[in-house]
């Protein structure tokens, strides 16, 4: 049951008071991310909001044998060493295999862009060269190619499994809540979602940084984590306008709510950003796009279960009660 005292005149946060500021300020972050991907989309042959890796795109794949256990900080400098070399953005997987003679080989897997035939030989050459320097007996095992065809597959199931995720979302909150919560639930995760993707293109535009299959496991992550913040801002709003509906406005009850909330969405948000920024600052290199973009989301989750949800929904509310008095 909802606290009849509930309504004060001062708040910690005043969602009200400051709503058409903070949607102005979530336009403003928006702006830089909308432009990076129109660029992406304006520039890149493939017309790719993103610059995809070789998941999506198709590539060479190296593996190597050697001797010499690869130690994971290790994997990090082979990357730099072979960037030197003009291989952009390879991705490094280390595995142990046993052979019939008892003994351990350590298998070294390079994925990279295609490699043309003449091109090819001579960056293979040059890898081999590499991983020979810093471990002796290294042998080329295998050299091996994905097709772009097996990358525009990934690419299409990824983006209907993202267009599911939407739309099971709305109906539920739709069915759960009211139909006026699901499209504004929608709107919400479409503004994270949103604000990902743009930080990764403008990175992909200063900083080459292509996405893989993870950045999708990223963004699922992201889309639920955020419509379970959003959830639990909706339903103590719903909660309190059962009981509170007739004695005061909307707007009162939704300032009320999410700040009755807001202690455990920040509290929620910092202990899951501690974690993620301790992965991304001590885990391996390998994950640290896939950490990083989930930082960006729970942050931006965070800021629009409070700032963006609250607001557009008293902004709905208030117009409606408009209409009901005329």
């Amino acid at each position: 049951m909802a606290n009849t005292n509930l309504i004060q005149k001062n708040y910690k946060l005043d969602i009200i008071k400051w709503r058409y500021l903070s949607l102005i300020v979530t336009g403003l972050l928006l702006i830089p991310c909308i432009v990076a991907i129109i660029y992406l989309m304006m520039t890149q042959p493939n017309h790719a909001p993103l610059k995809l890796g070789i998941d999506f795109t198709g590539g060479t794949i190296l593996q190597y044998a050697t001797d010499k256990k690869v130690e994971t900080d290790d994997i990090a400098k082979i990357r730099v060493e072979l960037e030197k070399t003009g291989i952009k953005n390879p991705v490094i997987q280390v595995t142990t295999q046993a052979q019939n003679d008892n003994k351990i080989k350590n298998l070294v897997s390079i994925r990279t862009a295609f490699l043309s035939d003449k091109e090819g030989t001579q960056k293979i050459d040059e890898v081999t060269k590499t991983l020979s320097a810093n471990y002796q007996g290294t042998q080329l095992v295998q050299v091996s190619s994905v097709g772009p065809t097996l990358g525009s597959e990934l690419l299409r199931n990824t983006m209907t499994a993202l267009a599911i995720a939407f739309v099971v979302i709305v109906i539920y909150i739709s069915f759960r809540f009211q139909v006026e919560y699901g499209w504004i639930a929608l709107l919400t995760l479409f503004q994270d979602v949103l604000f990902v993707i743009g930080v990764f293109a403008i990175r992909g535009i200063y900083c080459d940084t292509t996405i893989d299959s993870l950045f999708i496991t990223a963004i699922l992550t992201v889309i639920g984590y955020s419509i379970n913040d959003t959830i639990v801002v909706f339903d103590r709003i719903r909660e309190n306008m059962r009981f509170l509906a007739k004695k005061h406005s909307s707007n009162e009850i939704i300032n009320a709510s999410i700040n009755q909330t807001l202690a455990r969405s920040i509290n929620t948000s910092a202990t899951t950003l501690f974690t993620l920024l301790a992965l991304y600052f001590f885990g391996g290199s390998t994950i640290k796009e896939f950490v990083l973009a989930i930082i960006i989301g729970v942050a931006a989750g965070a800021y629009s279960s409070i700032f963006t949800a609250g607001t557009i929904l008293s902004i709905v509310k208030e117009r409606k009660e408009k209409k009901a008095q005329v």
